[in-house]
């Protein structure tokens, strides 16, 4: 079972749970990131793959910036969505290429404030027409911005070992801190500066947290067939 069923541990031999929710037992197993698609495999074959063709005009390096919205825990207040298209422009003046896509959740006006702060500069803006350039992006893109809202979609940049760069819009919670400062000592994320004078280099150790969950359930249906296997000879 995955995340918190809000059931007995004694409903199902196995749980998964997310390292931020403060739950343990015998029976549970965590990993600092959700699982996700984009196992080592997925990004290496997207890698493989030409690039889109919006992208190959753009000067290197190429900056993933995944915008989130409002929700639960934090909110993009206007004084967040001038600070985030502030740096998204300082970072375009260093020459970089920027490859934007928002969500499903992300404010008309932020859309707008980051579409205006980076008019003039090499970049591409997703306007959800087409193909969905995510997974290019994730697998292409040398460093990230990302919003501190979403769970995911912080730790699914984590699977490829490139520099995230973290943007906190106003708002959090608890679980999100925990989450976030995780991340941080990972060295998976750094904050995201108002503006951006250097483009940071560095790696650390990729994420892809559902190699792990199979791991622990291969491990444990082996063990568990091992003592059937036992008890029957006996």
């Amino acid at each position: 079972i995955l995340q918190d069923p809000k059931v007995p541990l004694s409903t199902a031999d196995l749980f998964w749970m997310p390292e931020h929710d403060p739950k343990s037992a015998a029976n549970i197993i965590t990993t600092l990131v959700a699982p996700h698609g984009f196992s080592p495999t997925r990004l290496a074959a997207l890698r493989d793959a030409v690039p889109p063709a919006a992208f190959q005009s753009l000067p290197r390096p190429w900056i993933g910036v995944l915008v989130g919205g409002d929700g639960s825990s934090y909110r993009f207040t206007d004084a967040d969505q001038k600070r985030l298209a502030t740096a998204l422009r300082s970072i375009a003046q260093l020459g970089a290429g920027l490859l934007i896509t928002p969500s499903r959740r992300t404010p008309p006006s932020l859309v707008a404030a980051i579409a205006e702060a980076t008019a003039g500069f090499p970049r591409f803006l997703w306007d959800g027409s087409g193909e969905n350039p995510y997974p290019a992006m994730l697998a292409h893109a040398d460093r990230f911005v990302v919003t501190a809202d979403s769970i995911n979609m912080s730790g699914e940049p984590a699977a490829t070992g490139r520099p995230i760069h973290l943007f906190v819009p106003t708002g959090g919670s608890a679980k999100f801190q925990r989450f976030h400062g995780a991340l941080a000592r990972h060295g998976a994320t750094r904050p995201l500066p108002d503006e951006v004078t250097a483009l940071d280099d560095w790696s650390y150790a990729p994420l892809y947290a559902a190699a792990d969950i199979a791991s622990a359930i291969a491990e444990r249906w082996q063990r568990r067939r091992a003592m059937l296997s036992g008890k029957a000879q006996s």
